[in-house]
């Protein structure tokens, strides 16, 4: 909802800068109009929203060139933006200009911000908690994300003191970091979670959480921690850096001058934890984890033992009562040692017995004694923490029995209500009740209506007991397989509706269960993406017989989930996993499918090389067995990695290729795909007509299909071919409503690159204040792209600037752009030097594009030696349309 306000919010932002660029604004809307503007941005710099700000300011400074209000709020928004080079070109741009125009030199108050910014003042900073996107004057965001705190939380109280007292102490010294380490079952996240709420009054700006998932099989990616903690802390997503180190840079950045406690739950060891520690004064980290950290530098470590005796009984007798516990004295003091004091042994046995009212301290004592391995594990190591499990699963009724054994072997970090019923193979009528009844027993954790999962030691134990008690085995396989059948139905419906006229759908391998129904695109989308962490999970472990294929197809058709960036490091891996399995099955069915998706995969990251050896591969086990979708869609996928390496001729043979296969098939939507990317070649050749007809024919079947994710990709390349053409009214409508459809499919990334293509329009028609404003958006959603795109970014915003007669600011992001070319040894450091030497052409200042053939403006600020930028390697990354 956040980006939705920002986005309308910075379409608004635009439409008036341009009304005050062409003069239509209205008596009233003059200097009161703009003071009241000028207010509403301090008021959103002071809490934090630079980042967003930059863009408007630097429409409303070409608009007002010579208002030093808005050029100090500029200069300030590119400061907290990482940008202190543009800041202080900002400020020479203006001494110039006021010279020139009215004699005068800049402001006292300007020229005091120069020097702070020169000087690095710390005092310049945000101070304060940032805000979530959306309206200025948003409180601030005080993250308080600590799960509950167990209400019958007993003992522990030496362990709570020195706890307490070491989070105390973070106040005066650089990030206090506190590590409990213990066996499974010992209670450190109780005693942690216990122990935060206590000191929560010494962190008034917040408290984060995240389960790290340490002790299982699957740990949580640190990458996406810093990105949820940043979010937390009201960091907006278009923010947010794609590479690891940046992540965690801006993390401790966001942290400085705050007190911030970070409860880090159940890490693996201390490299997995490294970059989630603050680094400012006033900050805390603690952090619970089965491994001593005796690696982790500065740490306070603490070893949390069993209970005593007498904490032991008092918590066992807060849960069953005092008057059951008390009676039996006896067998209670029983009970507990058979747990072996382990509190979550503890709390199971009690837990059980409360339910059971009929059952005496007794009836459970001597179970536990009928247990003489149950006995020996409980004091053997991680054995403890099995034996305490196979307490409250010895309890359990057949059908909930069942229940926990099978939703242990889906490897996604949660479940939902409907995943659930198809492991199961029960209605959800019936799922539900039986999923909650483990909840109430803390064999099974609800975070959210309608969503499952497990404590990860539990995970564990309950896969134990699916190998052991499981009868007959194949059960296990056929409860992956449901679950399988569920995803991959389900997400070939929402295939169908972003795709209309697509037949991939017509291709998959047959599933036993019918999925899910959608009311609206909107919530198949939805869907899409709150199931995707399970989703490939699903996919990436059905590697067993009969199940390769339709994991193959489910990764195929859930691609989106790669393309838009939000889940692509583990698509990828899943594409690995998988097609090594198909290989070494000799599936060339299957293997042609997972080549196909890994070759799109290596695509978006930019491994263009790699991406076409293995498209290559892919069409190869296709056409070997005459599988018509990896026939048309290798085809077309190398075409576009063929653009990408700037063999134009390779790329047009490939797309004719695929089209005529599209067409045997009778694959509209493939169809227009072909055509829309035949039309980006010839464009790149100067066949502008050609190129124009092209995607006009292509977006003609885009709208008889309707509309979709597919119908925005046949307006931008549409959109690229009206710019060539010098029309560029009607490509800036084109990119406009591709944008709007990019925004509603969750498609970031396409979201970046059209408002750089909206950019490159703009400069072209002469409208550099709009250029600015739009490569500034393009900056701002680059998050999910590399740094190549970055420094194409910062290029086309320099030029604008220097069509704006902001040439300060200008260089200085021509210098951030030449750096990236040189680190990556791009051959795009030549122009960018050639910019720096003399301007957008490397001579003159503000010269307008060359023609092109046709007599129109071609867009040569988007072309490096005759060719579009979408064509050389490291290009917009587009992928297939």
């Amino acid at each position: 909802m956040a980006q939705d306000e920002g986005h309308r919010d910075g379409q608004e932002h635009g439409h008036r800068a341009h009304a005050m660029l062409r003069g239509e604004v209205g008596p009233w809307d003059g200097r009161d109009h703009l003071a009241i503007v000028e207010t509403r941005l301090g008021l959103a710099l002071e809490r934090g929203r630079h980042t967003e700000s930059v863009s408007e300011l630097t429409a409303l400074t070409a608009a007002h060139p010579l208002r030093e209000g808005l050029r100090e709020q500029l200069m300030l928004a590119l400061y907290r933006s990482g940008r202190q080079a543009e800041a202080l070109a900002v400020y020479a741009d203006t001494r110039r200009l006021l010279a020139e125009e009215l004699g005068v030199t800049p402001s006292a108050r300007l020229t005091e911000l120069q020097r702070r910014i020169l000087q690095g003042d710390a005092g310049l900073a945000v101070r304060g908690a940032a805000v979530a996107p959306g309206l200025a004057g948003a409180a601030p965001v005080t993250p308080a994300q600590l799960p509950a705190t167990v209400v019958d939380f007993t003992g522990r109280e030496a362990f709570v003191d020195e706890l307490c007292e070491q989070l105390a102490g973070a106040r005066d010294r650089a990030t206090a970091v506190v590590a409990v380490a213990g066996t499974g079952g010992i209670g450190k996240t109780t005693l942690a979670v216990h122990v935060a709420h206590a000191a929560r009054h010494h962190f008034p700006d917040g408290q984060l959480y995240v389960d790290l998932r340490g002790a299982g099989g699957s740990p949580a990616d640190t990458d996406a921690v810093l990105g949820g903690f940043l979010r937390a802390l009201g960091t907006p997503d278009a923010a947010i850096p794609d590479s690891p180190e940046e992540r965690a840079a801006l993390y401790r950045s966001t942290l400085d001058g705050r007190r911030v406690l970070a409860l880090l739950d159940n890490a693996r060891d201390a490299a997995q934890i490294r970059p989630l520690l603050p680094a400012a004064k006033g900050c805390a980290a603690l952090v619970t984890s089965r491994a001593r950290m005796a690696d982790l530098e500065g740490a306070h470590l603490v070893d949390l033992d069993v209970m005593c005796p007498d904490e032991a009984f008092a918590l066992f007798t807060q849960i069953v009562g005092e008057e059951r516990a008390v009676i039996e004295y006896e067998h209670s003091t029983r009970v507990v040692a058979a747990c072996g004091f382990l509190p979550l042994a503890i709390r199971i046995a009690a837990s059980r017995l409360a339910t059971r009212r009929t059952w005496t301290v007794s009836v459970l004592a001597r179970k536990l004694a009928d247990e003489r391995r149950r006995l020996d594990e409980l004091r053997a190591g991680d054995l403890a923490v099995k034996a305490s499990f196979e307490l409250g699963y010895g309890q359990l009724e057949p059908h909930q029995a069942r229940a926990f054994r099978l939703l242990g072997l889906a490897d996604g970090p949660d479940i939902s209500l409907a995943a659930a019923a198809a492991v199961l193979d029960l209605p959800v009528e019936e799922t539900e009740p039986l999923l909650e009844s483990l909840v109430d027993i803390s064999l099974l954790e609800s975070p959210v209506p309608g969503r499952y999962r497990f404590h990860d030691l539990v995970r564990l134990y309950a896969r134990a007991c699916a190998e052991r008690d499981e009868r007959p085995p194949a059960a296990r396989d056929a409860a992956l397989s449901r679950l399988l059948d569920f995803y991959l139905a389900t997400t070939a419906r929402v295939y169908a509706i972003e795709r209309p006229g697509d037949r991939t759908v017509d291709h998959l391998q047959a599933t036993a269960r019918a999925g899910l129904t959608f009311a609206t695109p909107a919530e198949a989308v939805d869907w899409l993406f709150a199931e995707g962490d399970g989703l490939i999970a699903c996919a990436r472990q059905s590697l067993g017989e009969g199940m390769l294929r339709r994991a193959a197809d489910l990764l195929l058709i859930a691609l989106n989930l790669a393309e838009s960036g939000a889940k692509l490091r583990p698509y990828e891996s899943a594409t690995e996993v998988i097609s090594e399995a198909a290989r070494a099955d000799g599936d060339l069915w299957a293997e042609g499918r997972a080549r196909l998706t890994r070759g799109i995969v290596y695509h978006f990251v930019e491994r263009f090389e790699e991406a076409d050896a293995e498209l290559r591969r892919a069409l190869e086990a296709g056409l070997g067995v005459g599988d018509p979708t990896v026939a048309c869609r290798a085809a077309n996928q190398l075409g576009i990695t063929a653009l990408n390496m700037n063999r134009q001729h390779d790329a047009e043979e490939s797309f004719q290729r695929a089209l005529h296969s599209f067409r045997a098939i009778g694959d509209e939507a493939g169809e227009a795909s072909a055509l829309s990317n035949l039309a980006r070649v010839r464009l790149n050749l100067g066949h502008t007509c050609d190129g124009l007809e092209l995607a006009e024919q292509s977006l003609a079947i885009y709208r008889r299909l309707g509309v979709s994710f597919r119908l925005a990709n046949g307006m931008y390349a549409l959109g690229i071919a009206l710019t060539q053409a010098g029309r560029y009214d009607e490509a800036v409508r084109q990119f406009t409503d591709a944008l709007q459809i990019f925004h509603d499919s969750r498609q970031q990334r396409w979201e970046g690159v059209t408002h750089f293509r909206l950019a490159e329009t703009h400069l072209a028609a002469e409208c550099p204040a709009l250029s600015a404003e739009h490569a500034e958006r393009a900056l701002a959603l680059q998050g999910i792209g590399g740094v190549w795109r970055r420094g194409t970014f910062l290029t086309l915003l320099g030029r604008a600037l220097h069509a704006m007669g902001q040439t300060d600011r200008a260089r200085a992001c021509w210098y951030e752009a030449l750096t990236i070319y040189e680190n990556l040894g791009s051959s795009e450091r030549e122009e960018v030097r050639g910019l720096l030497s003399g301007g957008p052409h490397g001579g003159g200042h503000g010269a307008m594009p060359s023609e092109g053939e046709d007599g129109h403006a071609s867009p040569s600020l988007n072309l490096i030696n005759g060719t579009d930028l979408i064509s050389r390697p490291k290009s917009d990354g587009s992928p297939a349309t």
